[in-house]
C-alpha cells in the first residue's frame, strides 16, 4: 500500500502538468483531492462534454446564502487535471478537505477574535524584528535565497516553466517541511483543523483497501499529510465539529474571477498567461507574441514580423541577462513595451486585458440541478439571445420591437432584484423609444440568485414580491415613488397595482410639502411616457393631481421664513416640478401650479431667491409681460430692498440662462443703474453672489454680456464719449477725397458738414 503526496501550487500550468504525467506513471486506483466532501456528488459531471473550464464549485447554506464560499478550476488546475484523470480511468476520486459548511464556521469565529485581539504593528520581538516580518510568507525565503525579489516569480520559475520536472514532488515536500521547522509558527485553528480532517480521509481510503492512493493537495499541506499524527489527536482536534447543512453546484466561472481569493485562497494575476503555458510549455515567446501582434493589428495597429522577431529576441535576452531558464511574462511584458508599443504603457494595458487575464467564460450543463430561480433566468436567457459573457457587450434596444420590448422587460426586472447583469446607459437623442444597455456577467451573480429564489421561482414572480416587499417596509412618499418607477419598466400590474395604492394614501396623509414635490416629477413621468410600454397613464394622473393640488396649497407658507441652504434645496425643486407640469402638457394643473407662482412672486415674505426664480418662470410662461414685469423687477431691486436680498432675488430670476438680459434693455438698465448705486462696500458684500449667480450661464452667454457691459449696455455712452473727442476740422480735409471718388461736389466751406 503505498500513499503519494503531491504538493501543487492552486491553478499551477507546471504543476498540472507534473501531476498529469505522474497519475499516468504511477496508475493509483483513488484520487484524494483538496476540496469540499459535500461536493463528492457533483465530481460526476466532470466527464460530462457541457462542463467546460473555467468552472466553479458552489458551497452555499440554504438557509444563508450570502454564506457561500466558491472552489474554481480551469484546465490548468492540477486538481482538476486529477479530477478528469480519475473520471476517465474510471476510479475513485473523492475530495478531503474540512467539509465548506464547517470551513465558514471557523473563519467566522476566527474574525471576531482577530477584532478583538488587534496586534500591535509597532511591537517588536526579542531579536529585533517586527510581527510584519514575522508574518512574512514562508515561501519568500526560498526566494531570498535564490535572489529573487517576488516568491511568485521564484515559484513560476522553479516549477512552472519547467518542461523536466523529476521527482519534483519530492523536491516541494522537502521545501516546504523545511520551512516548517525552521519558520515554526502557532497554526491558526482552521489550518489545523483542515490538515486533521485530510488525514483523517487518507486513513479512510486505506482502510478501505486501496492499494496506491495519490492526493493532491497545496504544497504547505504536505509535510503535514505524512506526518505520524495519530489518529486519537486528529479526533481530538475535530472533536465538537458541528454539523451544517450546505448544497453544491457547478457554476461558469471567468479567467478574471480567477484571480480572486476564493476557495483555496489562492488567486492569480495572470490567468491567460497560464492557459497559454498549458497550451503551449515550450513555446520561447514567439507564438504569444505573436498572439500580441494580432490583437494591435485588430486595433489598426502597425505591427510587422520584424516587430515579433526582435521582441522575442530582446526578452530571451533579460531571461539570460537574469539567469532565468526560460523566458518568463516579465521579461515578454517589457520587450512589448520597448518594440511593439515603443515605450506606451497605455498599449500594455490593452495586453493585460485581453492577453494576460482574458475574457474566457466556462459553460455548465443544462441537465445540472439548479435553483428554479436560475433555470428561469437561464432560459429567458437563451431566448432573447442575450449569452453572459465575462467581457462587456452593448445593446441598444428599440421598445417598439417585440424581442427588444422583452428585453427591456427582463433586464428591468432583474435589477429590481439586485441582480446588476445589465447597467443602462446614457442614450442620446429625444426618442423614448430607445435604450441602451451595457451587460457583462459576474459569476458572483450566482450566489445572488439563489439567495433571491425564496422570492419566487420565475423572475417575474420574484421581482414582483421583491417590490411588495420593498413597499411594505417603506413609509416615505419618495421611496414608494422611485419603486414606482423601476417598477413601470418591468411591466408588473399586480405590483404597480398595490404601489400606486399605497402612493395614494400616502400622499392623503402626509403634510410635508417637500416630500410630495419630491415624488412628483417621477409620477409625472410614468404617466407622460408610459404609454411607451402600454401601460395606463390615467391610473397615476388622478394621484398626480391630488398631490399638486396639496403642494399648490401649501407651498406659499412653506416659502417663508428660510435659510439660504432650504432656499437652495427648494429651488431646485421648483425647477423640477416646473418641467414636470409642462411635461405633462395638462392646462389645469398648469394653471393651478401658475396661480400659485402669482402668490409666491407677490409675497414680501418669501425667500427672495425663490421669490426671484417664481417671478422668473411666470415671465417665461407669459404670465409677466412688460410694465407688468418691470414692476415686479424695479420693487425687488430698488434701493429700499437690501442688495443682499435683491441679489438674492436676482440670482432666482437669472436662474438657469442670462439670455434675458441679452433681449430685454429695460432689464438690463434697471440691473445696472442699481449696481452704479451700490456703495463700495456694498458692492463687495454682493460681489460673491453676483459671481455666482453668472458663473452658472453658459461661456457665450457671459462674453455677450461682458461685451454688452463694456460697451455701455447700449444706451448712448460709447457715442458721447466717441462725439466728445471728434475733430471736426480733421475730417473736413477728407471729404474732397470722398465726394470726388463718388462723382460728387461739395461745399468745402459748409461748417456743419451737411
Amino acid at each position: 500500500m503505498a500513499v503519494h503526496i503531491l504538493g501543487i501550487r492552486h491553478h499551477g500550468p507546471g504543476s498540472a502538468r507534473n501531476v498529469k504525467a505522474f497519475l499516468e506513471t504511477v496508475r493509483p486506483d483513488i484520487v484524494l483531492v483538496e476540496g469540499p466532501p459535500e461536493a463528492d456528488a457533483m465530481l460526476q459531471w466532470v466527464s460530462n462534454e457541457g462542463l467546460k473550464p473555467p468552472v466553479a464549485l458552489l458551497c452555499y447554506q440554504p438557509d444563508d446564502p450570502q454564506r457561500s464560499v466558491f472552489y474554481p478550476f480551469a484546465d490548468f488546475s492540477p486538481e482538476w487535471q486529477a479530477i478528469v484523470y480519475a473520471r476517465r480511468q474510471n476510479i475513485h476520486v473523492r475530495f478531503m478537505d474540512l467539509p465548506a459548511g464547517n470551513q465558514m464556521l471557523v473563519e467566522k469565529e476566527q474574525k471576531v477574535v482577530e477584532q478583538q485581539q488587534e496586534p500591535d504593528t509597532d511591537q517588536i520581538n526579542s531579536e529585533g524584528q517586527s510581527l510584519e516580518q514575522l508574518y512574512k510568507s514562508p515561501i519568500s525565503y526560498l526566494a531570498d535565497a535564490a535572489s529573487f525579489a517576488d516568491d511568485e516569480k521564484w515559484w513560476e520559475h522553479t516549477f512552472e516553466y519547467r518542461n523536466n520536472n523529476d521527482e519534483v514532488f519530492d523536491a516541494v515536500s522537502e521545501a516546504m517541511q523545511a520551512l516548517r521547522e525552521s519558520f515554526p509558527k502557532k497554526d491558526k485553528k482552521l489550518e489545523q483543523m483542515r490538515e486533521a480532517y485530510m488525514r483523517r480521509t487518507i486513513r479512510q481510503a486505506e482502510k478501505e483497501m486501496f492499494h496506491t492512493i495519490a492526493v493532491i493537495c497545496g504544497a504547505w499541506h504536505a509535510p503535514a499529510l505524512q506526518w505520524k499524527s495519530s489518529q486519537k489527536d486528529d479526533n481530538e482536534i475535530l472533536k465538537g465539529l458541528p454539523k451544517v447543512k450546505t448544497e453544491c453546484t457547478w457554476i461558469p466561472w471567468t479567467f478574471n474571477r480567477l484571480s480572486f481569493r476564493s476557495g483555496y485562497g489562492a488567486g492569480i494575476n495572470s490567468p491567460g498567461w497560464y492557459n497559454h503555458i498549458w497550451n503551449h510549455p515550450h513555446d520561447d515567446g514567439t507564438l504569444w507574441m505573436a498572439e500580441v501582434a494580432q490583437l494591435f493589428r485588430k486595433q489598426q495597429m502597425d505591427t510587422s514580423v520584424a516587430h515579433i522577431i526582435e521582441a522575442v529576441r530582446l526578452a530571451g535576452a533579460l531571461a539570460s541577462l537574469r539567469g532565468l531558464p526560460k523566458v518568463g511574462l516579465e521579461e515578454l511584458n517589457e520587450a512589448t513595451l520597448s518594440v511593439l508599443c515603443n515605450g506606451e504603457s497605455i498599449l500594455l494595458k490593452l495586453v493585460h486585458d485581453e492577453l494576460i487575464v482574458g475574457h474566457q467564460i466556462g459553460e455548465v450543463p443544462v441537465e445540472i440541478p439548479k435553483p428554479p430561480l436560475q433555470l428561469d433566468i437561464e432560459k429567458q436567457q437563451k431566448k432573447l439571445r442575450l449569452p453572459a459573457t465575462a467581457d462587456y457587450k452593448d445593446y441598444t434596444l428599440d421598445l417598439r420591437k417585440d424581442t427588444d420590448l422583452e428585453r427591456s422587460i427582463f433586464l428591468h426586472r432583474l435589477q429590481l432584484l439586485d441582480i446588476n447583469w445589465g447597467r443602462q446607459q446614457y442614450t442620446s437623442g429625444k426618442g423614448t423609444f430607445k435604450e441602451q444597455w451595457r451587460l457583462q456577467w459576474d459569476p458572483g451573480y450566482s450566489v445572488e440568485i439563489i439567495e433571491r429564489g425564496n422570492l419566487g421561482n420565475t423572475v417575474a414572480e420574484a421581482a414582483a414580491n421583491s417590490v411588495l416587499n420593498q413597499a411594505k417596509e417603506a413609509r416615505e412618499l419618495k421611496v414608494i415613488g422611485d419603486l414606482l418607477e423601476k417598477t413601470i419598466p418591468a411591466e408588473l400590474p399586480g405590483a404597480i397595482e398595490a404601489l400606486i395604492s399605497q402612493l395614494n394614501n400616502l400622499a392623503a396623509a402626509s403634510a410635508d410639502v417637500i416630500e410630495m414635490m419630491e415624488v412628483v416629477p417621477g409620477l409625472i413621468t410614468v404617466a407622460r411616457y408610459g404609454n411607451v410600454r402600454k401601460t395606463d397613464a390615467e391610473l397615476v394622473i388622478s394621484i398626480i393631481n391630488s398631490i399638486i393640488t396639496r403642494v399648490c396649497i401649501s407651498l406659499p407658507n412653506a416659502c417663508i421664513a428660510i435659510d439660504e441652504d432650504a432656499s437652495q434645496k427648494l429651488l431646485e425643486l421648483f425647477f423640477k416640478l416646473n418641467d414636470g407640469i409642462n411635461l405633462l402638457q395638462d392646462m389645469g394643473i398648469i394653471s393651478m401650479w401658475q396661480q400659485t407662482l402669482l402668490t409666491i412672486a407677490a409675497n414680501k415674505n418669501t425667500s427672495p431667491v425663490i421669490g426671484g426664480y417664481s417671478t422668473r418662470l411666470l415671465h417665461d410662461a407669459r404670465k409677466l409681460e412688460g410694465d407688468q414685469l418691470m414692476q415686479y423687477f424695479s420693487f425687488a431691486m430698488s434701493s429700499a430692498t437690501a442688495p443682499v436680498i435683491a441679489a438674492a432675488w436676482l440670482e432666482g430670476f437669472l436662474k438657469g440662462s442670462g439670455t434675458l438680459l441679452l433681449l430685454d434693455q429695460d432689464l438690463w438698465q434697471v440691473i445696472d443703474n442699481w449696481v452704479a448705486s451700490l456703495a463700495d462696500e456694498v458692492f463687495m458684500q454682493v460681489l460673491p453672489l453676483l459671481r455666482r449667480t453668472f458663473a452658472n450661464f453658459t461661456n457665450p452667454e457671459r462674453r455677450k454680456l461682458g461685451e454688452k457691459a463694456r460697451s455701455g449696455g447700449g444706451t448712448g455712452h460709447q457715442h458721447t464719449n466717441i462725439s466728445a473727442n471728434f475733430d471736426a476740422e480733421r475730417a473736413k480735409q477728407g471729404l474732397p477725397v470722398i465726394m470726388q471718388l463718388l462723382g460728387l461736389t461739395i461745399n468745402i466751406n459748409d461748417t456743419n458738414g451737411n
